[in-house]
């Protein structure tokens, strides 16, 4: 059985390494693109060695995937698998806004058993916003527990974006974290109804959250309605789609047809 308060302490520890580079408190930065569009800074890099280490040596027999680390393909042989981003929300991070966090959960064959979220530069006064997920037993922030969204009418509803597309515009706009763990977290805080991506994307962004977001009753897919699966030999899905249970239904048949257009 894995420590859950050793567990904690190093993601809180993690977090106290970041908020110690953070520019948001004038700290310099040394940052730049890993490939256009995609940036990266020392301190994710830093933040990534610091959990690889010491996750590991919690639980040696589990495999590793993480955003900032080559992947290894021996993963795939582990049934308990790490799955890390160490600061998700780069940009944010990088412009010193408090928009980030770090995403820590462990994979069980293809499901999430474990999610961790910390974002220490959020309610400084409360030592930061600390979000965890146990598969069957529920979802919590800062010690409250979680419960999501109850939202059974997509329009009028919360979505954590900068803005919509015009035949969206009978949702309402709500504020973005760039991260987008986070995003899906409101979710389960009933601080948004809806969170939808249509791109590809990572396990890494989504493992946590989805478990944190499912555990307080949200309903977590991709963009097709799909279930997700982890540490896959792509690890990656099309869209996530993130919502109280009421909604997800009519938001699939919204996204359908956008969804389609844009993977074909």
């Amino acid at each position: 059985m894995i420590d859950r308060q050793k567990l904690e302490a190093i993601v809180r520890e993690a977090g106290r390494i970041a908020l110690a580079g953070w520019p948001g408190d004038g700290h310099v930065l040394d940052h730049w693109e890993k490939s256009p569009g995609n940036p990266v800074c020392s301190v994710d890099l830093e933040v990534d060695s610091f959990l690889k280490e010491e996750l590991r040596a919690l639980l040696p027999a589990a495999g590793w995937l993480s955003e900032e680390t080559l992947d290894a393909h021996e993963r795939l042989n582990d049934s308990l698998v790490w799955l890390v981003d160490p600061i998700d929300g780069t940009r944010d991070f990088i412009g010193g806004r408090p928009g980030w966090s770090i995403s820590v959960a462990l994979v069980n064959t293809r499901r999430p058993l474990l999610g961790y979220l910390y974002a220490p530069a959020r309610r400084r006064e409360e030592g930061g916003e600390f979000w965890s997920g146990e598969a069957g037993k529920g979802a919590w922030r800062n010690g409250s527990r979680l419960t999501a969204s109850s939202r059974d009418s997509l329009p009028g509803a919360r979505v954590p974006a900068k803005k919509l597309a015009p035949e969206d515009a009978d949702l309402e706009l709500v504020d973005q974290p760039n991260s987008i763990a986070l995003r899906m977290a409101m979710v389960a805080a009933d601080e948004a109804d809806l969170l939808a991506t249509l791109r590809w994307g990572f396990e890494w962004d989504i493992a946590a959250a989805g478990l944190i977001a499912r555990e307080a009753g949200a309903a977590v897919t991709d963009a097709f309605g799909r279930p997700l699966n982890y540490n896959k030999h792509d690890p990656r899905a099309f869209g996530v789609l993130c919502s109280s249970a009421g909604i997800h239904g009519q938001a699939v048949e919204r996204l359908a047809d956008r969804a389609a257009r844009i993977l074909s």
